[in-house]
């Protein structure tokens, strides 16, 4: 059953895309065995956030699946390089490593998966759409950079992606950038579901 469509309240626009998928990502990804930290496996994906965050020199960034309830970090790159989520302040819950989980209207990532593209966002307060979103408050994120991790199976799994806390030009090479790690990325996550033998 898809989750019900987000209604705005009054005098705010929408922030929170409509996810029709959702269902079929979320069954995808208990077969791949994401969605919570499991095992030592998923520190290859802290390793590929902190990678990214150096990549594109931000402070923030994570490797993202969402479910139908919550997004999980999955990888997560912060200041503090603790890889916990207590950089995250009152946006981040939940259990393991300092809380892996958002709400899913907190954030662009939920965007970059509904819409199954990239989206570069310079400056969120550019965009009335993103300027409201809680993060700009709680975070203090100002840009956002993402791209969608679309398997072979043609399911938008989450996002990986690379935030700030201050506007960043981040042109084409950025777009660029953030497209090709989210290819390799992918290419992990195929590698890991062959090595556990759950290939479709």
């Amino acid at each position: 059953m898809s989750p019900p469509e987000s209604r705005p309240a009054p005098g705010r626009l929408l922030l929170t895309p409509v996810d029709h998928d959702a269902p079929v990502r979320t069954r995808r990804l208990r077969t791949l065995g994401l969605g919570e930290r499991a095992d030592a496996s998923f520190d290859s994906f802290d390793a590929f956030a902190d990678r990214v965050a150096e990549v594109t020199e931000v402070p923030f960034s994570m490797v993202n699946f969402i479910d139908e309830n919550r997004q999980f970090f999955a990888g997560l790159h912060t200041p503090a390089g603790t890889h916990t989520g207590s950089d995250l302040g009152a946006a981040a819950a939940g259990t393991g490593r300092g809380g892996r989980y958002m709400a899913l209207d907190h954030g662009y990532c939920p965007h970059v998966v509904a819409r199954r593209k990239a989206l570069v966002l310079e400056d969120v307060c550019d965009y009335p759409r993103f300027a409201g979103n809680p993060v700009v408050d709680e975070i203090g994120i100002r840009s956002y950079l993402g791209a969608p991790l679309i398997d072979r199976t043609g399911i938008a799994l989450g996002a990986v992606c690379a935030v700030d806390t201050v506007p960043r030009p981040w042109g084409r090479a950025g777009l660029d950038t953030i497209k090709s790690l989210a290819q390799e990325l992918i290419g992990h996550i195929h590698r890991r579901e062959d090595d556990r033998g759950t290939r479709p």
